[in-house]
């Protein structure tokens, strides 16, 4: 059976998941759980779920206090003859956060699961349980559909009531995904978040407010309440309930712009800690703590942010890091780069993924755009922050990087590669066709940008001709850091057909409207 076939699969959830989503937050929204001995453990914070597999998922949850991780799984939403694991215990090694990895899961089908809290020093005492529900990858060639984006909380634009919140969330939603792609810029650990800003009609933005995000985020615990930030947006709690996730990160989850071995200048004297590894360290541990990205769980072997999901027959999503393996930023001019952006290790990766994948689409889920022209200034001078360095000659820096790969898909003849991305704060699909660029080995491909969904949006970025990008659709405004009362907030969705395996990519606005439609067929090595 379809996942579009099944009857109302989210829909009959909305009850319980509303009343999941809206438990009441703590008091001092921004700080760490009181160790009250009265009382049951709570999951004020909601659950979400992340890399689903075909017969595996994460679920995810945060205590209000110490407490056992229970997690019971259900064909039904009654829960009738549940299957009952025990999880962690949560404490304050990682934030009170924890996952459990549900396995041994029916392939294709819905997943109702809720998750009890239980004291550890008496299991008896259980909070209420916080339900949620997925869908597990299908065996068969059925439909595949999900929303991507990124940037949020960005640029001093938070959570404002009055706004009506994270309302982008309502509207991805809606379109009934079968999983979110999370495109970097999941937080803002460099943007603290004022309790008010002016807009141009002479009204005013009002955020919710945090201790820990008063100020940019250097300790452990200020990363950590840098996540928590986002969990107080009810329709963000909804749907992390109903819509698993695949998160990467990018430079604002640390610091804007950042790469490894970075020494912070004098100049920007918000910061005590000069060193970005330290920040990084301590960003990507608070990262890891509230995501459920597999390859990042205790115990995991791999230890990274990039990381294949195999979606079925049709699909696989290749995650990328395009921070944590790259060079220096740079004027981006030399003629030998073998490190580039992702680093020698994770490119033989995703080129042997990319030989051996057998689906029909293979999305690289980028968290930088490959053409648009992205630009470094924090250090005095003008640096490649990207992949693009604006010279639409022959391809130098980290292009060279891109060139090998595209290079490599060509003459290994794969087919349905289209990249996604976020990053820039507006959205575009730019075609890629080497009878434009100045390198020609390699075949025609897409690339689709989207995002902010909650932060600042800037006038569209200029285009690198080295790849031969043709910008056919863009929607941006024309000055920079419109707030999202402004509108300029934008997602993606990606629809792939199980009959006929087209793919369909469509552009929407914060209300889900749809600015722009693209349909590609399958079994071709360029388009």
């Amino acid at each position: 059976m379809s996942p579009r076939s099944l009857p109302g699969r989210r829909a009959v959830l909305r009850g319980s998941l509303a009343a999941s989503a809206a438990l009441a937050l703590p008091a001092a929204v921004g700080s760490a759980p009181a160790f009250a001995r009265s009382g049951r453990p709570e999951a004020k914070w909601g659950v979400q779920t992340g890399d689903v597999t075909r017969d595996s998922g994460l679920v995810w949850v945060r205590s209000d206090r110490p407490a056992r991780m229970i997690v019971e799984t259900s064909a039904t939403e009654s829960f009738r003859r549940p299957r009952r694991l025990h999880g962690p215990l949560l404490g304050p090694g990682t934030d009170f956060t924890g996952t459990t990895r549900l396995h041994g899961l029916p392939a294709g089908e819905q997943i109702h699961y809720r998750v009890r809290l239980s004291d550890p020093d008496d299991p008896r005492r259980c909070g209420e349980p916080v339900t949620g529900t997925f869908r597990t990858v299908s065996a068969r060639r059925e439909g595949v559909r999900f929303v991507w984006s990124g940037d949020l909380a960005g640029q001093g634009w938070g959570i404002n009531p009055g706004f009506g919140g994270y309302r982008i969330f309502e509207a991805m939603a809606r379109t009934d995904p079968d999983f979110f792609l999370f495109s970097g810029d999941t937080i803002y650990a460099d943007g603290p978040i004022p309790a008010t800003a002016a807009l141009p009609d002479g009204s005013v933005w009002r955020n919710i407010t945090t201790e820990e995000k008063s100020e940019v985020a250097e300790t452990l615990a200020e990363f950590r309440g840098t996540f928590r930030y986002n969990l107080l947006d009810e329709h963000f709690r909804r749907f992390n309930a109903q819509v698993p996730s695949i998160v990467q990160w990018d430079d604002h989850e640390v610091r804007n712009n950042w790469y490894p071995g970075q020494l912070i200048t004098d100049t920007d004297g918000r910061y005590t800690e000069k060193s970005v590894d330290v920040l990084a360290a301590r960003a990507r541990h608070a990262f890891s703590e509230y995501f459920p990205v597999s390859t990042l769980r205790p115990g995991a072997r791999e230890g990274r942010v990039h990381r294949v999901l195999r979606q079925g027959p049709l699909l696989d999503v290749f995650v990328l890091d395009m921070r944590t393996y790259r060079n220096a930023n740079s004027p981006g001019d030399q003629t030998v780069d073998p490190q580039g952006i992702l680093g020698r290790e994770q490119l033989e990766w995703l080129k042997r993924g990319l030989a051996r994948s057998r689906a029909v689409w293979k999305v690289i889920a980028a968290d930088m755009p490959i053409g648009l022209i992205v630009s470094d200034t924090s250090e005095g001078a003008q640096h490649v922050e990207a992949v693009a360095q604006g010279d639409p000659g022959a391809p130098l820096g980290r292009e060279l990087q891109i060139a090998e790969l595209l290079r490599f898909i060509k003459h290994r003849r794969i087919t349905g590669t289209v990249w996604l991305t976020a990053d820039v704060h507006h959205t575009s699909a730019q075609h890629y066709q080497p009878a434009r660029a100045a390198f020609g080995d390699f075949e025609p491909f897409w690339e689709f940008v989207s995002g902010p969904l909650n932060a600042g949006a800037f006038p569209a970025s200029a285009l690198d001709g080295t790849f031969g990008p043709e910008r056919v659709f863009v929607k941006a405004p024309a000055v920079a850091n419109v707030s999202p009362a402004g509108g300029y907030q934008f997602f993606g969705e990606v629809d792939i057909d199980g009959g006929s395996g087209e793919l369909t990519v469509r552009m929407r606005e914060q209300d889900g409207t749809v600015l722009y439609t693209k349909r590609l067929q399958p079994g071709l090595v360029g388009q």
